[in-house]
């Protein structure tokens, strides 16, 4: 199957210049897309541009990952309702920097293969591009009225875009030209809100070069509430392990609604799509056993932190989620438990009150954990605290320093899903 199929067979295809599945049946095709280095990681919401570039590699294709080290110094205002900060260089260069060791996980730039992918950086064409030389050499090709057609210019008409803004879907077409000129780039890919600076470029192409230049867009990803697709209540999903913990990034994937998933699977799976209707026909059987979400979970996990850090997402899961013994939460090294346990709320304790033994049901009480000694005792009577998800009598009151996890931890469970994480120092 070739590459434009199946992304048709994963209803991901928005627009499609004609004659660009022809380019990539004749011949292996150079292709690019852009990433705005907005911040030093990308996030979940990237994973799409990164899978389309290792499909197209994997399809036999060379692919170009763009970063946009001269167009982030001005802002796309491609979706935008406001002007955006400026970033200065120096900030610029740590994203771009960051985003390149990023990108170097996903794709082969073994140079020795034909289909090597390669990393650009428009600041390099730019940084010596005069003005006067831009708006001569470039500017005169494309119209005022063509660039203020594009929905990206129309929809802030209202609420107002600087020149610099305006400009900006005429700077990337000039990287779709430079790219055609210099690296013979045939190609560029993008989300549906980029469309209008692509066609730019192919625009440009075309008047300055006469040459042929192919686009598509993917549909952009949202839930099904209309909601933007890679965020979560604390923010952005990053692909950044010291931002978005592997065991957080797993439950992004976990949790998916059952309404979500079936399309974040086909969007985002590299299974085969016969594969993945196997998949979602299982899910609506038996629906409960989310079949689909732990799928796409692992599979997600592991492309983007590997085999080791989905392991452990996985044990970090059932840790809190599915019964566990003692001596897995004792495994554990303490920035390993602290991370599953990220967002529990914490209690205080001092270590010195455990070398006689501290009663739990007075601690509970004293911490506000239960209202009153007597509903933790009668908690306890019903088998409805574990302390480290071990369930325990009232002949088991005492704790001791030989219950701490990591020396300084205890995890009290009350009830089936409200855990407290007691720190003694």
């Amino acid at each position: 199957m070739n590459l434009i199929q199946d992304l048709q067979e994963r209803n991901l295809i928005q627009d499609i210049m004609p004659g660009t599945a022809e380019q990539l049946n004749k011949e292996m095709t150079s292709a690019y897309i852009g990433f705005d280095p907005t911040a030093d990681s990308l996030h979940v919401g990237s994973l799409l541009p990164i899978t389309l570039l290792m499909r197209l590699q994997r399809a036999g294709h060379k692919p170009i990952a763009l970063v946009g080290g001269a167009t982030g110094m001005i802002g796309d205002p491609s979706g935008k309702s406001a002007e955006r900060n400026l970033l200065d260089l120096a900030t610029i260069e740590h994203n771009c920097e960051g985003i390149r060791k990023q990108l170097a996980k996903f794709l082969n730039f073994d140079s020795a293969i034909p289909n090597a992918a390669e990393l650009v950086n428009n600041y390099e064409w730019f940084q010596s591009f005069s003005f006067l030389e831009f708006i001569r050499d470039i500017g005169k090709h494309i119209s005022v009225n063509y660039m203020m057609s594009k929905d990206s210019v129309q929809k802030r008409l209202e609420t107002g875009i600087s020149f610099t803004e305006f400009t900006y879907q005429l700077i990337q077409g000039f990287d779709f030209y430079y790219l055609r000129k210099n690296k013979n780039v045939k190609l560029q890919m993008g989300g549906a809100d980029q469309w209008g600076n692509i066609v730019t470029g192919t625009e440009l192409i075309r008047r300055k070069e006469a040459g042929d230049a192919f686009a598509f867009t993917c549909k952009l990803i949202t839930k099904s509430d209309g909601t933007k697709f890679g965020k979560s209540e604390g923010g952005n999903i990053w692909l950044d392990p010291a931002k978005t913990s592997p065991y957080q990034f797993y439950q992004f994937w976990l949790k998916l609604s059952d309404a979500d998933v079936v399309n974040m699977a086909y969007v985002f799976s590299f299974k085969e799509v016969a594969t993945i209707k196997e998949l979602v026909a299982q899910q609506e059987a038996a629906p409960h056993l989310r079949i689909l979400q732990k799928e796409l979970a692992k599979e997600m996990t592991i492309l983007v932190h590997g085999e080791e850090a989905y392991a452990f997402a996985l044990k970090a899961s059932e840790i809190l989620f599915a019964p566990t013994t003692l001596e897995t939460l004792q495994s554990l090294s303490e920035a390993q438990l602290l991370e599953v346990l990220e967002g529990v709320p914490q209690v205080q304790g001092s270590k010195a009150d455990l070398t006689s033994g501290v009663d739990i049901i007075t601690f509970m009480a004293d911490q506000k954990i239960v209202n009153s000694k007597g509903d933790a005792r009668k908690l306890i009577q019903n088998g409805g605290v574990a302390i480290n998800k071990q369930k325990i009598g009232l002949e088991e009151l005492t704790i001791t320093t030989d219950n701490l996890l990591n020396e300084k931890y205890l995890l009290i469970q009350k009830g089936k899903s409200n855990y407290y994480l007691a720190v003694f120092n």
